[in-house]
């Protein structure tokens, strides 16, 4: 009964809504949380326990850092900047794809296409282009680069805090799988949408004038230098984000109000009713059971660990994927190769199809704004082999 409990509650928050209940992935996991406590599937005290709040705090700090930087005009600067560079179509999809990919290292990859899309949409329609193969570039580059740190993206804030892996580790292991697998998206865009990439004189001018507010930006840019000092004397990355979201919060002039509203709690509810979730997963019979015959199988073997991580992330969400995969890699001779192994696949599995991350979903449904329509059919075309190709390549990397 527990098990066909929770495998229900895992497909509901898999599928993303529970018909006919106006519920998102949040609700559900706390709404099946609660129904664990009462039943006695997990006593209160342990679910407490289960909770990362590691995780939790640098997701936090790091909105706050985010959020900050969005008051500031980080984002319409970066876009005008943009905008002003793009002098053919070529020229656009390639600093599209860069300048995605870095930033969606440096913060959470769902925000930067959150600000980013409106834009791309805006160039290209007024460019008379085609807006498709610049949006897919907008969410497979974010996928791409959000795995090369453990800031990038949820799944790999969680995997730094279960293994104590750094900045630096992420970075060194995975840069350069990330720049290779953006040129193989920069190829396959080319070949499948050339016929929109024609040689074109682009002109911009932005709809309304960026608000950019300096104090706060030079305020953020002192907030990165306190986290980095943090990360260099090994204080850690959550305390280091931490300290440095904090030194953001003393001011004069802005309201705590509205930084707060740009902080995504949707989000670290759903974190903190998971953590419990697969907590009391882990501890039925069946999953231990499967553990057991499943480890041998996983461990010492890097492809098929990747392979199960992309498999598992495009059927119940790269983040429940992670948390399930967690208990195999201490196994692995080389765990930090199996770690950093985890959150590339993860997170390169999400460019399989526009469902297979939130970076891809927010993209296509920004896009509806501005009357444009990013079809599955269409997006299949440059996502699957790309997540093939880059899972590949970035297996055999980690392996070399």
């Amino acid at each position: 009964m527990v098990e066909g409990l929770l495998l229900v509650l895992i497909v509901a928050i898999a599928v993303g809504a529970l018909p006919p209940f106006n519920m998102n992935r949040a609700t559900i996991a706390l709404g099946g949380t609660v129904v664990l406590l009462v039943l006695g599937v997990i006593p209160l005290q342990q679910a407490f326990t289960a909770i990362d709040a590691g995780t939790l705090t640098l997701l936090f700090a790091m909105m706050i850092l985010i959020g900050h930087l969005r008051l500031g005009g980080f984002f319409d600067l970066v876009a005008g900047g943009l905008g002003r560079l793009s002098r053919t179509p070529k020229l656009l999809l390639l600093l599209v794809l860069l300048s995605t990919a870095v930033l969606s290292a440096l913060f959470i990859n769902d925000t930067v296409v959150l600000m980013l899309t409106p834009l791309v949409a805006e160039i290209t329609l007024a460019a008379g282009l085609n807006p498709i193969p610049f949006l897919i570039a907008l969410a497979v580059s974010a996928n791409i680069g959000s795995m090369v740190t453990p800031l990038g993206n949820p799944q790999n804030i969680l995997i730094a805090n279960a293994s104590g892996l750094g900045f630096l580790e992420f970075l060194s292991r995975l840069w350069l799988p990330a720049l290779v697998s953006l040129g193989v998206a920069f190829l396959l865009l080319f070949l499948i949408f050339r016929k929109s990439l024609r040689p074109t004189p682009l002109t911009w001018h932005p709809a309304k004038k960026a608000h950019v507010y300096k104090p706060l930006l030079w305020k953020c840019l002192v907030a990165f230098g306190i986290m980095a000092l943090g990360v260099v004397f090994h204080l850690g990355l959550t305390l280091s984000a931490l300290a440095g979201s904090a030194l953001l919060l003393f001011t004069r002039r802005l309201k705590p109000e509205k930084v707060f509203k740009l902080v995504d709690w949707n989000l670290l509810v759903f974190f903190a009713a998971l953590f419990v979730i697969i907590r009391a997963l882990e501890s039925t019979a069946t999953f231990q059971t499967i553990l057991a015959w499943g480890k041998p199988l996983v461990e010492a073997n890097l492809p098929l660990l990747s392979g199960l991580s992309a498999v598992l992330s495009n059927l119940i969400s790269n983040v429940p994927a992670v948390m399930v995969l967690k208990p195999l890699v201490p196994g692995f001779a080389h765990p930090d190769q199996a770690w950093i192994a985890l959150a590339a696949a993860t997170t390169l599995a999400g460019n399989l199809t526009l469902f297979g991350s939130v970076a891809n979903l927010i993209v296509a449904e920004s896009a509806r704004h501005y009357g444009v329509h990013l079809k599955f059919r269409t997006y299949l075309l440059v996502g699957f082999p790309l997540a093939v190709i880059s899972l590949v390549l970035t297996t055999l990397w980690l392996m070399v």
